[in-house]
């Protein structure tokens, strides 16, 4: 059996690019949602520093979680990135961790 994999994406804007970061963020939240591979795929903000942003993405298995990588839509992301933002992101298998209701 495969295990899932979990990303979690902390991305802080750079000043003054606040805005056309969040356009590009949830302009991945659709066509990430639709992959096959995908269980999750959700953006939050934080609510201390509206700068920063949480990307809480769930793939059946590392498979998934590499053809999202490879999509038109993630590229496009990584294209324009580093220009909006500073980003650290963490790919995670489980250890223990209890199913959702």
């Amino acid at each position: 059996m495969s295990k899932q994999v979990k990303v979690v994406a902390a991305l802080t804007a750079r000043p003054g690019q606040v805005d056309a970061l969040k356009a590009l963020l949830e302009g991945m939240i659709a066509p990430s949602r639709a992959e096959p591979g995908n269980l999750r795929y959700d953006l939050w903000q934080d609510q201390a520093d509206p700068a920063r942003f949480v990307f809480d993405e769930l793939y059946i298995d590392a498979a998934a979680n590499a053809a999202h990588r490879e999509t038109p839509h993630f590229q496009a992301y990584l294209a324009r990135i580093n220009e909006l933002a500073d980003r650290t992101a963490y790919a995670l298998t489980p250890v223990d961790v209890e199913p959702e209701d």
